[in-house]
């Protein structure tokens, strides 16, 4: 693993220590960031051009709805990797309804484009600036987002809904 205070103090000279919060792991193998919501794109695209991180490896969401002392529903995490060093850094920032929006990273790695509308599809996170921000996983007739804590563990009757594809058609 490289030097990660480096990446740090290069984070503090540009955002400086306030608006962020870094933590790590015991052995230093997880590093991660939060970040607010609203300067998320700085963030990663500094982290991407001045810090190296030249591949965006995961990006998901967790709903925090019903967890013992969250202060925000949606988290979004976006996993970031430094090929030429092999440093690795968790970023993360919190949304809350109504206002589940950030800029898409898709102008900074292509592959943001099928992790948000996963993201869209199963949380309802919108990316504002997503080339083609639609349905991914379901059909476009489906309504809700199906990994969020409030839906319906047995659904709500989707299967009766859709037409049955079956081997040959598909």
């Amino acid at each position: 693993m490289t030097d990660t205070p480096a990446t740090l103090e290069k984070l503090t000279a540009r955002f400086g220590e306030r608006s962020w919060t870094f933590s790590e792991s015991a052995n230093s193998a997880n590093r991660r960031i939060v970040v607010p919501s609203g300067q998320v794109f700085q963030f990663l695209e500094f982290l991407k051009t001045a810090c190296g991180f030249d591949m965006l490896a995961e990006l998901t969401c967790v709903d925090y709805l019903h967890f013992r002392g969250a202060a925000d529903r949606f988290g979004l995490v976006y996993g970031l990797a430094n090929t030429g060093t092999n440093e690795r850094l968790i970023v993360r920032c919190f949304l809350n309804e109504p206002d589940l929006a950030v800029p898409s990273a898709t102008p900074l790695w292509e592959s943001a484009n099928w992790f948000e509308r996963e993201v869209f599809d199963m949380f309802g996170v919108v990316f504002q600036g997503h080339p083609d921000l639609r349905r991914i996983l379901l059909p476009d007739e489906f309504e809700g987002h199906p990994l969020r804590k409030d839906y319906p563990l047995r659904g709500r009757g989707e299967r009766h809904n859709f037409q049955r594809i079956t081997r040959e058609d598909s």
